[in-house]
């Protein structure tokens, strides 16, 4: 090979040679990805959580029954549910409470009494003097993140009032 056709080879390959190459760079940062979970709970009660005490006789005594409330409360929170009977038949913070006639109460004033208690007819009062830091005579729970049922027990002593039907309205609170 001559040398001037050598020179037009090797010349081409050093001017590529000396050209800078661009130098490869990164530029990084961060960011979170960030929640606040707030503690939550709900309460489901309602018709299906009635708790009917049956038709009896006039004569009968201690009458119960039972039914369930369900309660979901986020992971770890801790609550206190309360049984409130209805103030406008009487009811208090004690579970005790008075069921009015439901179809005649212009002429029937009687209210037959009864009494709500957990975890049996005859067991601890279930009332309604729970807070968010005290169970009272409530019942105590801590969340889950799914519903908890809880049977509710009421007792009427005595049936010896004026045949009718009777019924009161028990509200739920959930103390977090």
């Amino acid at each position: 090979m001559k040398p001037s056709t050598l020179l037009r080879f090797i010349l081409p390959c050093f001017a590529f040679a000396v050209i800078p190459t661009a130098n490869a760079a990164t530029a990084t940062a961060t960011f979170q990805v960030l929640i606040t979970i707030l503690k939550s709970c709900s309460v489901t009660a309602g018709a299906s959580s009635n708790i009917n005490l049956g038709s009896v006789n006039a004569s009968a005594t201690n009458t119960s029954g039972n039914s369930t409330i369900s309660v979901n409360c986020s992971k770890t929170t801790p609550y206190f549910i309360g049984l409130a009977p209805s103030t406008a038949n009487g009811g208090g913070t004690s579970g005790a409470g008075a069921m009015s006639s439901v179809a005649n109460a212009a002429t029937n004033t009687d209210k037959v009494p009864y009494q709500l208690n957990q975890t049996s007819a005859t067991g601890p009062v279930w009332g309604n003097t729970a807070t968010t830091t005290t169970v009272g005579n409530g019942v105590a729970g801590t969340g889950t993140g799914v519903a908890q049922t809880y049977t509710v027990y009421a007792t009427a002593a005595s049936a010896n009032f004026t045949p009718d039907s009777y019924a009161d309205t028990v509200t739920v609170n959930v103390n977090y």
